[in-house]
């Protein structure tokens, strides 16, 4: 029995809907990114002070890509209940783990206080932000594509998106405040807690925000539909994930491969940088960040425009733009940073986020294009979240080590252009999916659900 589509969300609503993911998808990234960047800058001193420095750093992100390695986890059961239950109630309970997590890390005892057992907390606490934000982003960008209509969903879609430069720039712009306004002493004793407590102010915005939306009309639409199935016929559905693997499971290999390159080169540019900055080239802390601060506004800026162009060239082409400009721009990107000058070091900064931003944008509106509505968050989710096991995760702890072993950028260089050239075999593998109608996915059989079937 077909499922009727339902009507496009009014624009004032829409706008709504985007702020209520947006905002939210903020305070998560800021969250996660604030971990990323304390890794890099006071955690390899706080919690493993007896290791040389770049080891300590080396275990410090090692904890960071803990995060990652629950991502997945979050993204099954947050995927399977987001399918069952609504996008709504899932994204409220993602926001309350990841703001209570990071609070927690900002009243946690270091290693001079409780020895072994601070790493072990604070790994703990990195596994639950993980698996806040493993089911996070599913939702988010499903709640506002689910809500708009083919035409203009790249854009809209691609709010969500910009949560990520967001979550980044209000991280870094909290760790570059204090940093300038406090000694190297003051900010390893407490200024570094501070931006982990603020999240409990943030998370507070956050949830009135996210309780005032509606949920998507495609999933109640969905929803109706196989009620009525299954009264009619006694048809029982299968569990989201056999579904997506028995159904899907060459656009989840798509969506892994996609996600290789943009999410590599993302860490090596935002938080690897911070590392290499001040290791290797001997630039300040506060230069690196500032960079890495300016640098994300343009991300954040560029996000639509690359969503909005993705509505009228297409998914895949913007998507091949930033793959292979990220690829082309690595040996340049480290060659800017060897300078030793902030104007260099934010150039390189600046034009890798842009092109990342290629990838990023339009990734939203082309993973959910890709899956049916009664098993979206879980396709969705599962493909962007496992890569980031094997992407993400590792690194800024993979490019660490390289500069460790080889002491210069060539090898890691050669890292993120591997990842690009990934990226470019899964998208070339892709059909374009711009002027799908989420509800008609709904419709497809199992022979039509094959990558690159018509709707």
């Amino acid at each position: 029995m077909a499922a009727a589509t339902p009507s496009p969300t009014p624009p004032g609503s829409l706008k709504r809907i985007v702020a209520a993911s947006l905002i939210g998808t903020t305070i998560e990234w800021y969250d996660f990114f604030l971990y990323g960047s304390a890794a890099a800058l006071v955690f390899n001193k706080l919690f493993f002070p007896e290791s040389d420095p770049l080891v300590g750093t080396l275990l410090s992100f090692l904890t960071y890509a803990v995060g990652f390695a629950a991502r997945p986890l979050g993204a099954l059961v947050f995927g399977h209940y987001g399918d069952r239950l609504g996008r709504k109630k899932l994204l409220v309970l993602s926001l309350l783990l990841m703001g209570g997590a990071t609070f927690a890390i900002g009243l946690l005892p270091t290693h001079a206080t409780v020895g072994s057992a601070a790493p072990v907390l604070l790994t703990v606490l990195r596994l639950v932000q993980g698996f806040a934000l493993g089911g996070e982003w599913g939702g988010a960008v499903l709640l506002v594509s689910e809500h708009g209509d083919a035409k203009r969903r790249g854009f809209w879609a691609s709010w969500p998106q910009t949560g990520a430069p967001a979550g980044q720039l209000l991280a870094t712009g909290v760790l570059s405040a204090l940093t300038a306004l406090l000694s190297d002493a003051a900010f390893v004793s407490w200024g570094w807690r501070i931006p982990f407590l603020l999240s409990g102010v943030l998370v507070i915005v956050g949830l009135w925000i996210r309780l005032s939306v509606d949920e998507s009309p495609v999933f109640k639409a969905a929803l109706a539909a196989a009620e009525e199935r299954k009264a009619v016929g006694g048809q029982v559905e299968k569990m989201p994930l056999v579904a997506v693997l028995r159904h899907h499971w060459r656009d989840v290999l798509i969506a892994m491969g996609a996600r290789m390159a943009e999410n590599i080169s993302y860490y090596v540019i935002t938080a690897f940088i911070l590392v290499y900055a001040t290791t290797q080239v001997g630039l300040s802390k506060q230069t690196a960040l500032n960079a890495v601060l300016i640098g994300s506004a343009v991300h954040f800026a560029v996000i639509p425009l690359w969503g909005a162009l993705s509505d009228r060239l297409g998914r895949r082409p913007v998507y091949l733009i930033g793959a292979i400009g990220v690829g082309a721009w690595m040996f340049p990107f480290f060659t800017l940073i060897d300078r030793g000058t902030f104007g260099s070091l934010l150039l390189a900064v600046t034009v890798g986020l842009v092109l990342h931003g290629a990838m990023y944008a339009p990734q939203a509106a082309f993973f959910s294009e890709m899956f049916a509505t009664r098993m979206r968050y879980s396709g969705a989710s599962i493909g962007a979240q496992f890569s980031s096991v094997a992407a993400g995760a590792p690194a800024p702890l993979i490019a660490t080590a390289l500069l460790a072993d080889y002491g210069n950028s060539t090898p890691i260089a050669l890292y993120v252009i591997a990842a690009a050239l990934l990226t470019v075999v899964a998208i070339a593998c892709a059909k374009e999916t711009r002027d799908r109608d989420l509800g008609e996915i709904e419709e497809r059989t199992p022979r039509e659900s094959r990558v690159g079937a018509d709707v």
